[in-house]
């Protein structure tokens, strides 16, 4: 995601093609992420649960950021720009505190043969909703909306 942030703000790069390879990327993560892994997550003690509904929220904050950012007319102007940086902190800050809260919970009391599971699970999905077009505009203004 960091390759295509750099992407988004380069005025030589395709800054509207690397919008929408991350709009699927970051939807596809969060979707699988609460289907596959968070649920699962929640029934061992040593992951806080209000961790993993303060994981939930910040994907919202995220799938909001991202819906502003996608719903910018111009492309490098200064309202795409302040939106970019909107976004890049939200998912910066929501992989920070995910790294060091549930997935090091689940690396503490989860055992490695359940963790391979729930990764599986997590990329089977995360595949579904690539191929299904899950970053594009109507479908997050959907996610928002809900």
């Amino acid at each position: 995601m960091e390759d295509l942030f750099r992407l988004m703000r380069s005025v030589e790069a395709d800054r509207a093609a690397a919008l929408r390879e991350f709009s699927d990327l970051l939807i596809a993560h969060a979707l699988a992420e609460e289907a596959k892994v968070y649920p699962a997550l929640k029934r061992y003690k040593k992951i806080d649960d209000d961790e993993v509904e303060h994981g939930e929220e910040e994907h919202e904050e995220g799938n909001k950021a991202l819906l502003e950012l996608l719903e910018v007319d111009e492309v490098g102007s200064e309202e795409w720009d302040e939106k970019l940086e909107e976004l890049v902190q939200a998912v910066t800050h929501h992989a920070d505190e995910e790294e060091r809260t549930i997935l090091n919970g689940a690396r503490e009391s989860v055992a490695m043969e359940r963790r391979e599971e729930l990764g599986d699970a997590f990329l089977e999905e995360r595949e579904r909703q690539l191929k299904a077009g899950c970053g594009a505009l109507d479908n997050v203004r959907d996610i928002v909306g809900s």
